[in-house]
């Protein structure tokens, strides 16, 4: 009789320090969410969206500004109070993610064509893993210390 055995490796995220993880982060986050502001716009997305006689559009430059802005000061408060308490790294990224959530509702509510509104809600979506995997990549940099 053979025993077969197999190791298992847990794909452990990286460590980061917290200027990687800010910037590395907010990069990432501009990166992928032009990709799907160009999926979008091919997709016949306008980005563009009249309230009476205003006509407004988010893109490509609404798109940077409203991926990087947020990220960088939420992700930069964070890692400034992780130097006192670690433990702010995780509400962050449960704060971060929950708000980015339900930022899509503002979205949903603009009147946005339905190619424009998917892809703006994907957006949203896009920065979620990128802030959970920023913020735990400090709080892991901190801990192996």
């Amino acid at each position: 009789m053979s025993t077969i055995t197999a190791s298992t490796t847990a794909r452990a995220l990286p460590t980061l320090t917290r200027p990687v993880a800010v910037l590395g982060g907010v990069v990432a986050a501009v990166a992928l969410n032009l990709i799907v502001w160009g999926i979008g716009a091919a997709a016949g997305g306008s980005f563009t969206v009249v309230d009476g006689e205003t006509v407004s559009d988010v893109a490509p430059g609404g798109v940077i500004l409203m991926s990087a802005v947020p990220l960088l000061i939420g992700l930069t408060i964070a890692v400034l109070i992780s130097y006192k308490w670690t433990g702010v790294l995780r509400v962050a990224a449960v704060v971060g993610s929950v708000l980015s959530i339900l930022t899509i509702g503002g979205t949903l509510s603009a009147g946005f064509d339905t190619a424009t509104t998917v892809a703006l809600s994907v957006m949203h979506v896009v920065l979620v893993p990128i802030m959970v995997i920023a913020l735990e990549g400090v709080r892991r940099s901190i801990t192996a210390q």
